[in-house]
């Protein structure tokens, strides 16, 4: 399963499990890339804002697998909204990274972080040429794919209306109890895959009975269940871990959730709260991956 793929848009093939690495850092993203590897992960998911991409480099040119082999995706600082500053950061993550060529590059955030949702301002013209920037860094071959993260569909049309390449992701928020079924069809229908990022709803999920109650119906953890989840709903899917446990748990996920109970799952009640508002005010609670 670990090494099974999604085919973008662009035929561009992309491993359906990786790894993610928000608030990951020095010794333990190296060993928990290098784990990752060891157990069959090819995909790496960072971005500029993680402060990571030196790390993650590092370990990619380690691992001693052919560069071809692994799939590594960076992300456009979401305050950034203008083409030269966008190239910068293109050329910056290049660099840092150190690994000749980037597999997908996505604009963060369609709004900065400070304005996320709180805002009326979609930042129409600066998303559209911070993309024209990757539209030339992807016609030049410096990167493979393209793509967005924390759209909504008018963003996503704003890209559709005034740049060429159609994104290949939408990075968003997807687990169980907050899965965007609208957003999922819309991107379904112009050929853009969803990757969902905190698939385990930050942990929060792993307290919930029901969901529990579930997983032990497949015989199954909740981090495993969640994980199918988002694979069945045809997501790229990118759970966090540095256990090798924990990272052999996430990728374990060779079952399949019944249409029914996908349906019961589709439609749980919504986390509200995931315990950390206090920290992440502007979101409510529901904390964007940065």
């Amino acid at each position: 399963m670990i090494r099974e793929t999604w085919t973008l848009n662009n035929g561009v093939k992309i491993p359906k499990i990786g790894l993610g690495t928000w608030q990951m850092h020095d010794e333990k993203i190296r060993s928990a890339i290098l784990t990752a590897f060891d157990l069959g992960y090819r995909h790496i998911d960072t971005a500029e804002a993680y402060g990571n991409e030196k790390e993650v480099g590092e370990a990619v040119r380690a691992s001693g697998l052919p560069r071809e082999e692994i799939f590594v995706t960076t992300k456009v600082l979401a305050a950034v909204k203008d083409y030269e500053k966008a190239k910068e950061c293109i050329e910056n993550s290049l660099k840092t990274l150190d690994i000749g060529y980037i597999d997908l590059m996505i604009i963060h955030c369609p709004q900065p972080w400070n304005e996320y949702n709180r805002s009326e301002n979609r930042y129409e013209e600066g998303n559209v040429a911070v993309y024209k920037a990757l539209e030339e860094y992807y016609k030049a071959g410096k990167i493979r794919a393209i793509g967005v993260s924390n759209f909504k569909e008018q963003d996503i049309e704003n890209i559709l209306k005034n740049c060429e390449v159609v994104p290949a992701v939408d990075q968003v928020l997807c687990h169980i109890s907050n899965t965007p079924l609208p957003l999922i069809e819309y991107c379904g229908k112009k050929g853009i895959r969803i990757e969902a990022y905190s698939p385990i709803a930050h942990g929060e999920i792993l307290r919930n009975e029901a969901i529990a109650a579930m997983a032990e119906k497949y015989g199954v953890s909740v981090a495993r269940l969640c994980v199918r989840y988002c694979l069945q709903l045809g997501a790229v899917v990118l759970p966090k871990a540095s256990s090798r446990e924990h990272l052999a748990e996430n990728a374990d996920v060779a079952f399949v959730i019944t249409e029914e109970d996908m349906e019961l799952l589709k439609e749980f009640e919504k986390i509200k709260d995931y315990g950390e508002s206090s920290r992440f005010p502007a979101f409510g609670g529901n904390r964007p991956e940065y």
